[in-house]
């Protein structure tokens, strides 16, 4: 099929580089022209595990990316994956998704395509959009079909998610829409979940909620197993095997980060609230990994009394390993803390330092991990990069004094450190 993506973000590249990898011609579209200009260079605007390798190999032969709105015209099938920020009340800003409906309204294709939201977006915006598609004439359900297929990617590993699902969520507003989209996604021998549009928009706002509250508890048995003086990842290993629950988001640390969970549990909030229901264990979620990002800063002022014209190594700063996302990460707001507090802060990052140096200029941004260890009062490791892995009581030797703080479980037993949970 002749797939247009408009959005070159995690989710549209990824997308737009998994389909051309399956044979299908994709074009990705983008009013950002350094994001274009970048891709078609082969260079994606963002790490992304793989995602330039698979991008060369695609590129001008089954994908073309380009700012030039006009080329949906000649789609089958037309992807919506713009951002979806957060306004000041928490609430969803759909401005990008409404400016991206009004652009396939007016350079809609001349035969039958479908329309398929993939943005996050919450329950009952795919709807809303109609009007606005309707515009120019064309008719849902006549002339164009729509869809919402929410997407469940990991950042780190997107494309590998991707051509990899768990399951395929389609929303659709009606059978013949939703036959194209189960017809595009053919060679995956996953389960197929049709839905109805507003179904298939709420999977996605609980699956994001169900991990954010999974990581929150785990933190908040974190807590209270650090006082007791038991390793909390010992006891999420003995909880992991229930089937119940499974092993995964059990890593216990600083607080989560990214740009999904917090934001769109915000947005679940919201619409909670505009329909008289007060959601408890979301707000208590979103308010207990606020905490938890900067007790590390009090675990590291029990140690030393002040922190002023102290140096401090940070390693770390992405809000996961395998990528070079800041957004919302844990570091942002640890740093901001050192600095109220006087700190001199040292910071390494494989692949992060660029983006954080758009937040903070007046920090020390070093070539190599001994750089920010040397001489240093104390190390907070916030990342859990695979060289962070690899540290010895060597490495380490290099400090000023050996306090060592982990804010994601990295080093081994051999390391004399300790964690915000264990």
């Amino acid at each position: 099929m002749k797939i247009s993506i408009i959005g070159t973000g995690y989710v549209g590249l990824c997308t737009g580089v998994g389909f051309a990898k399956l044979g299908h011609d994709v074009t990705c579209i983008d009013v950002d022209e350094d994001k274009i200009e970048k891709i078609n260079k082969g260079k994606p605007p963002f790490f992304e595990e793989n995602l330039e390798n698979e991008l060369k190999k695609v590129l001008n032969k089954k994908l073309k990316a380009n700012t030039d709105t006009k080329l949906i015209k000649n789609s089958d099938v037309i992807f919506i994956c713009v951002g979806t920020p957060s306004k000041k009340d928490g609430s969803i800003d759909l401005q990008y998704i409404n400016e991206a409906a009004e652009e396939i309204s007016d350079f809609a294709p001349d035969k039958y395509f479908v329309v398929v939201v993939k943005s996050t977006v919450v329950p009952k915006t795919t709807e809303s959009i109609i009007p606005i598609l309707e515009k120019n004439g064309k008719k849902v359900g006549k002339d164009f079909g729509l869809c919402m297929n929410p997407e469940f990617l990991k950042e780190g590993t997107a494309l590998h998610d991707f051509l990899n699902p768990d399951r395929i969520v389609i929303g659709e507003y009606d059978k013949k829409s939703g036959d194209i989209l189960e017809k595009l996604y053919s060679k995956f021998n996953v389960p197929i979940i049709r839905t109805n549009l507003r179904t298939a928009e709420m999977i996605k706002y609980a699956v994001n909620a169900f991990l954010a509250t999974k990581i929150s508890l785990i933190n908040e048995i974190g807590n209270i197993c650090k006082k007791l003086g038991i390793d909390t990842y010992e006891v999420a290993k003995g909880i992991g095997y229930d089937k119940r629950i499974s092993p995964y988001f059990l890593s216990a640390g600083c607080g989560f980060g990214g740009s999904c969970f917090k934001k769109d549990s915000l947005a679940l909030i919201n619409e909670a609230e505009k329909l008289g229901y007060e959601p408890k264990i979301l707000k208590d979620t979103i308010d207990l990994n606020e905490e938890q990002k900067t007790k590390i800063v009090s675990i590291l002022e029990e140690k030393i009394k002040t922190l002023k014209g102290k140096k401090i190594a940070v390693l770390g700063l992405a809000f996961k390993a395998g990528t070079d996302d800041i957004r919302d990460a844990p570091s942002i707001e640890i740093i901001k803390k050192l600095k109220e507090k006087g700190a001199k802060i040292f910071v390494y990052d494989p692949k992060a330092m660029e983006n954080m140096m758009k937040i903070y200029r007046d920090i020390n941004y070093c070539k190599n991990i001994g750089e920010a260890l040397k001489n240093a009062d104390a190390c907070l490791i916030l990342t859990d990069w695979e060289e962070f892995k690899k540290l010895s009581n060597k490495d380490f030797s290099k400090m000023k004094k050996k306090i060592i703080i982990e804010g994601r479980k990295v080093l081994g037993k051999k390391v004399k450190h300790e964690g915000v949970c264990w």
